[in-house]
């Protein structure tokens, strides 16, 4: 709905700007105005002022400044109509009634929404029936517990053209609004409207007051022409304008919570479920212009956490391409990147909130992923290749709206250039040594600008990884998440070294949860192959992986299992000390990952409680970790039968 000036001036008279600020602000009176401390900034001297006779606030840390509309916009995260109905009813200000035309689309409106409300419950039922059966085994594999799914309202389609159709006739739904609403693909060529998901794991897309506006699917078929299918656009459902998650991470950050923006659906319910309620994700799409506003409004600095792949290298760059022409003082992005080959959900299932932490602390500002574009493939050889870097320096510049912050990415941008310029001159001595500090690291470094003043730079996250490699492959980033756990990786070698497994464990095999991506992707082609027949021996099962495009698994796999104590996966080891060890191995493997969940259930109690019930549960947890990480290496009692002697003291 637009409002008139004179709505919005009636709404400003009526409210004053202390009133509305001192709710959320607390202000002490500074002569004509009001001072305090910024709500959005920490600090521990008044920079926010408030002045009632001309309506605004100003806050000298950030840089923002605005009326009472604004501030409820920026502090509680509401769209401009949110925030004017909100203070109208404060004020006892009537808005104009709708037209005629706006309360006909409100109502259809309120009646799509009933029909994805219906659709949605559908979905929660098929789920729970035989026939979701196999999702469920999909979703668990994935680690998401029934309470997680409740708690998201993952559903299922069925694998038939006419599932939801059927059961939405019965409710009273004509088959136009199931059209309207995204529900059914139907067109002048299709005599007959179908169900537009099929086979397909669902996950509802609410808008900011809850409600469900589109589904996202997830393909259970390996031949499904699409992995994920998304709702088309609906007068409810604008994909571009959208964030998955948006209503509860928006009330999140409000309460304090970092702002993360990941990838997909699954990503955003494990960090959430690790305790970063604040994440989002943007819908099978590179982040838009209205993503990028949506994140704004939540957090100054919301964090992009992509995977370490080019293509998600691509995805950052081109996120620093959306926000340079929109960035102002206090308002810009960070960028996390993951270790190569893991997701946030990969991450969390291997070291739950410590190693998410982990990546986090390492997040890098917009100005080093925008200097690592355009530098890392600089040819500054030649005074030309020097001069065209700095061409396209001045044109990324010029994307810069705000004076003031292109002032300063200017001052940046030079200084580095400079140093790069430096390092690279014969005169300078040829190269690193000139530049690095003590123990070969850079050490600060400064550039005079052209009034004199001096400019001090810290070196930055990517030259302080190691020489000769990228931040993301360096081990300050990657961390002992990035690894193959060591128990995962016996548990399958023993099964590629004695196939004969298979015939007794394949079940057993098949309730494993494994935190790595390439151990999970291994035991599925295992299952897979034992399906067809059980190989003969190594060789043969190594063939069969490898028609299951898991050869590269199988690789790392292999690679990651070096320790003495791994005997059991040599092909020489007999069957009946293999049998054993795969017992107590696989009955270590259960205990941690419960032990794992029941720690992180303990963090969140103890953060939330911090009292001495809470941090007693949380020692003894880590207690009763420590104690199977003893035995994790350790595999006594165990070879006789292969030749293997046992310790004495």
């Amino acid at each position: 709905m637009r409002f008139s000036p004179q709505i919005l001036d009636e709404i400003r008279a009526r409210l004053r700007v202390s009133d509305v600020v001192g709710r959320k602000v607390k202000l002490v009176r500074a002569g004509r105005e009001f001072k305090g401390l910024s709500p959005f900034n920490a600090e521990k001297s008044p920079s926010f002022f408030v002045n009632d006779q001309k309506g605004f606030y100003h806050d000298f840390s950030s840089g923002k400044h605005g009326d009472i509309f604004t501030f409820l916009m920026e502090v509680e995260g509401l769209s401009f109509p949110e925030a004017v109905e909100r203070l109208a009813a404060e004020a006892g200000v009537s808005l104009p009634k709708p037209s005629a035309d706006d309360a006909a689309k409100e109502v259809r409106r309120r009646t799509l929404h009933e029909v994805m409300e219906l659709a949605c419950r559908f979905f929660e039922g098929a789920l729970q029936s035989r026939a979701g059966a196999r999702a469920r085994g999909y979703l668990a594999d994935r680690g998401l517990s029934p309470s997680t799914q409740q708690r998201f309202r993952l559903g299922f389609a069925p694998d038939d053209r006419s599932a939801l159709k059927q059961h939405l006739a019965e409710a009273g739904v004509p088959i136009p609004d199931m059209v309207e609403a995204g529900l059914l693909i139907a067109g002048d060529d299709i005599p007959v409207p179908f169900d537009r998901f099929r086979d397909r794991v669902m996950f509802p897309i609410l808008d900011l007051k809850g409600r469900v506006i589109a589904f996202g699917g997830r393909a259970l078929a390996k031949d499904a022409p699409a992995k994920y299918l998304n709702s088309p656009e609906t007068p409810l459902f604008h994909k571009g304008a959208t964030l998955y998650n948006g209503g509860p991470a928006r009330a999140a950050a409000h309460d304090g919570a970092r702002v993360i923006a990941v990838e997909g659906y699954i990503d955003v319910i494990a960090m959430v479920t690790a305790g970063f309620e604040a994440t989002v994700a943007p819908l099978g799409t590179a982040l838009t212009e209205d993503q990028l506003s949506a994140l704004w409004r939540m957090s100054a600095e919301p964090i992009l956490c992509f995977d370490g792949d080019k293509a998600g290298l691509r995805a950052a760059f081109r996120a620093v391409d959306l926000a340079l022409p929109r960035l102002e003082p206090g308002r810009s992005l960070a960028f996390a990147t993951l270790p190569e080959g893991q997701d946030p959900d990969d991450l969390v299932r291997a070291g739950g909130r410590a190693a998410v932490e982990a990546i986090l602390a390492q997040a890098r500002p917009l100005a080093d992923m925008l200097w690592e574009r355009e530098s890392q493939d600089a040819q500054i050889d030649t005074p030309e290749r020097r001069a065209a870097l700095e061409a396209r320096l001045a044109t990324v510049l010029g994307t810069i709206a705000d004076e003031r912050v292109r002032r300063h990415y200017r001052d940046d941008l030079a200084a580095r250039t400079a140093q790069l310029f430096q390092r690279s001159s014969p005169a300078a001595g040829g190269g690193p040594g000139a530049w690095r500090g003590r123990g070969g690291l850079p050490g600060p470094r400064q550039f005079r600008r052209p009034n004199g003043s001096v400019v001090r730079l810290m070196p930055t996250a990517t030259e302080l990884a190691p020489r000769g490699s990228s931040l993301k492959l360096s081990a300050l980033v990657r961390g002992a998440a990035a690894a193959i756990p060591a128990r995962e990786a016996l548990v399958l070698s023993i099964f590629l070294a004695h196939p004969w497994l298979l015939q007794h464990h394949a079940e057993e095999l098949a309730e494993l949860e494994f935190a790595h991506r390439d151990c999970d992707r291994l035991r599925r082609a295992l299952l897979d192959a034992a399906a067809e027949e059980v190989p003969p021996d190594a060789d043969a099962l190594a063939a069969a992986l490898a028609r299951f495009g898991a050869d590269d698994a199988l690789e790392r796999v292999r690679r990651a299992v070096t320790h003495a104590a791994d005997w059991p996966a040599r092909p020489e080891a007999a069957p009946a000390d293999v049998e054993a060890c795969w017992t107590h191995v696989v009955g270590l493997h259960h205990k941690k990952r419960t032990l794992s969940r029941e720690l992180r259930e303990a963090e969140e109690a103890h953060a939330k409680a911090q009292d001495e019930g809470s941090l007693a549960w949380l020692r003894d947890v880590q207690a009763r970790l420590a104690a199977i990480e003893g035995t994790e290496a350790l595999i006594e009692g165990f070879g006789a039968a292969s030749g293997r002697t046992s310790r004495g003291f």
